[in-house]
């Protein structure tokens, strides 16, 4: 059965209790109705009529339990902006299943639950889905400490699907499904000043195992190959992808810090690129925590030598939200960026 989402209680002027003190602000040209359509986002609905558009939960006066479920909208739903009162405030038009509309406000429940499949989801499902459940990067501890693919049923050393393989250090309930990783270069905390702190080491996904027998030496059968599988891979258990459409927010604290690696190594990181920063749930962050990046300031050219050194001033390149939190670095896909982002550029606070 189709739920059903809140009207949205749009207020311009300062709302009760919320951590913003500054005025949610409208675009100047925002429409008077929008119609949802297949692929839209709660975020890019939100920025036809807010400048700030992740800050979409506070014109639902959505408290801090109720951000971690925005209610479902559907495709052919219609939003509508009612600027008759003193304060102007969306409302939500319903797509009813007998040709007509019915006009739906409700109050706002805090129970979490999965993305239903056809409604819209908070940010691009589809440019998070690969990470949900596979990592980007391994924290060292859980690294070294992985089980690992130590041979075959004869000599060779990598093995494609179907094939039987052995790995020590497994214990597991037979039938589970593991994943196959091959390590890859640590990463280094660029807060460091001496540059020697590992928070992770990157990790390549070759495919998918199951375990067929428990025991010192455990066998799996090859389900998946999406590159050979070598002696020496690290396995970590499969988990089910599953995406909460936790609602855009501020931290809960103060958080600054920086990019550590952007998805396939991209220099130049843009829209809808998924990266890695060096803060995690031990600094405060959770799903759906809102982030800034900066542009660093440039050098000034110097006329004489004896001139200070001066910067240009930093520059918002765009907003990162968290998707997938690890205590000491997080995964965050950046939206709404007007310039690259780079390795090493800061993340803040809004």
């Amino acid at each position: 059965m189709r739920k059903t989402i809140i009207s949205l209680l749009f207020a311009v002027s300062g709302v009760a209790g919320l951590a913003h003190a500054d005025t949610l602000a409208m675009k100047d040209n925002a429409p008077d109705r929008y119609v949802v359509v297949k692929g839209d986002t709660l975020w890019a609905i939100s920025g036809h009529f807010l400048k700030q558009p992740w800050r979409w939960p506070e014109i639902w006066r959505m408290n801090k339990d109720e951000i971690k479920n925005p209610h479902w909208i559907y495709p052919g739903d219609v939003v509508l902006l009612d600027r008759t009162g003193g304060t102007p405030r969306l409302r939500l038009l319903k797509d009813g299943s007998g040709g007509g509309r019915n006009e739906v406000k409700l109050s706002p429940s805090g129970r979490i639950s999965p993305l239903d499949n056809n409604a819209v989801p908070s940010i691009p499902l589809l440019a998070i889905r690969p990470f949900l459940n596979k990592p980007l990067v391994i924290e060292e501890n859980e690294l070294l400490n992985a089980p690992r693919v130590a041979a075959g049923p004869d000599e060779r050393v990598v093995f494609a699907v179907g094939d039987r393989v052995y790995a020590v250090n497994l214990q597991g309930k037979e039938g589970d499904v593991w994943q196959a990783y091959r390590p890859g270069a640590p990463l280094i905390d660029p807060d460091d000043p001496e540059h020697k702190r590992v928070i992770g080491h990157q990790v390549d996904y070759l495919g998918d195992l199951r375990l067929d027998k428990n025991g010192d030496v455990a066998t799996l059968r090859v389900l998946s190959s999406k590159e050979e599988i070598g002696v020496g891979a690290r396995l970590v258990r499969a988990t089910e992808e599953t995406y909460m459409n936790y609602a855009p927010h501020a931290p809960a604290q103060q958080v600054r810090g920086k990019v550590v690696s952007a998805y396939g190594g991209v220099a130049d990181a843009g829209p809808y690129t998924t990266l890695v920063i060096n803060r995690g749930s031990a600094d405060g962050l959770d799903v759906g925590s809102v982030l800034v990046t900066w542009k660093s300031g440039r050098p000034i050219k110097k006329e004489d030598k004896n001139e200070p050194d001066r910067f240009t001033p930093p520059e918002q390149s765009g907003n990162l939200f968290v998707y997938r939190v690890f205590p000491h670095f997080s995964y965050g896909l950046l939206l709404d960026s007007t310039l690259p982002v780079n390795t090493a550029d800061e993340v803040t606070s809004p």
